[in-house]
């Protein structure tokens, strides 16, 4: 029994001793890690916060700007055979007047943008008088865009004491000095359309003449031209600041207030020509006004 029980012992101790022996799986080498010195080492990168960029604040809820997206609308054409009636009248609009003031805003000038025009050589001004200085709103004769707005601006004589000598030279341009536009227009009745409608022919910004104390034109601008650019530019308008009314609208769709001075007659008079009393002259403008109204009213019947 001893025997057996030494046997199994001596077993025991052999198989503990093999396992003893037995190689594991080793853990791979990790590389050997050698520090560098602090002096070569490159410092990161710091990041610096980005500054936000101020956003100005909306103005309002419009934007007030040029309102250079819009397209002229073409007028209906109008063949000569189809006209059976035309009547040529000339009137003036009075900036002083509430319902003109939208017309020398000074962040919106019409006279501003007729000027502007014309010196981009994008609108003729033609001469208000011919060559015997009688007044002339024909477009004859074409004037210069410097011409033009000496003719705006008036002249000053500035005198060289050492030459001897006195040159003429344009005088500073004041907006604020062109209270009235005077208007030439047709109203005329186009049988193939059944329409009794006006159309401005031409339009020129007048001065006060201090030497004749009369208001003058400076110069005439062609109005079919001037559409493409009046179309273009904004108007400020008194009863909506949201709105896009433009030059061409207060023209075509007749936003404004004026009274006339002129119709085609024989003499080619105007009414100070023959009516002195400024009261009067007014009574005889609202006479044209409702005769023209009238033959209107005349051609129907109800």
């Amino acid at each position: 029994m001893k025997r057996i029980v030494s046997i199994i012992v001596l077993g025991l101790c052999t198989s503990l001793a093999f396992a003893q022996k037995k190689p594991t799986k080793l853990a791979p080498k990790k590389a050997a890690v050698t520090s560098a010195p602090v002096a070569d080492t490159v410092a990161a990168p710091v990041k610096v916060a980005k500054k936000k960029l101020k956003v100005p604040p909306k103005d309002g809820f419009y934007a007030r700007r040029d309102i250079d997206s819009t397209e002229m609308v073409p007028l209906a054409e109008v063949r000569d055979e189809d006209v059976f009636y035309a009547k040529r009248i000339w009137r003036e609009i009075d900036l002083r007047d509430t319902v003109n003031s939208a017309l020398k805003s000074p962040k919106s000038r019409l006279i501003d943008v007729l000027l502007s025009a014309i010196k981009s050589e994008e609108l003729t001004a033609y001469a208000p008088i011919d060559s015997v200085l009688n007044e002339d709103d024909a477009f004859n004769t074409p004037m210069t865009a410097d011409s033009a707005r000496m003719a705006a601006a008036g002249t000053v004589e500035v005198t060289d004491a050492k030459a001897g000598t006195v040159k003429t030279v344009a005088n500073d341009l004041n907006p604020e000095s062109f209270l009235k536009f005077r208007i030439k227009e047709d109203w005329i009745f186009d049988v193939k359309r059944s329409i009794f409608e006006p159309r401005i022919v031409g339009i020129a910004p007048m001065k006060y003449n201090e030497v004749s104390k009369q208001w003058q034109p400076v110069f005439w601008v062609y109005y079919p031209e001037a559409r493409e650019i009046l179309t273009k530019k904004r108007l400020i308008n008194t009863n909506n600041d949201a709105s896009s009314l433009s030059f061409d609208d207060f023209f075509i769709r007749r936003l404004f207030s004026s009274y006339i001075v002129k119709e085609s007659n024989p003499g080619d008079n105007k009414l100070r020509d023959i009516i002195t009393d400024p009261r009067q002259r007014l009574y005889e403008s609202e006479r044209i006004k409702k005769s023209v109204l009238d033959y209107e009213q005349g051609l129907w019947e109800y």
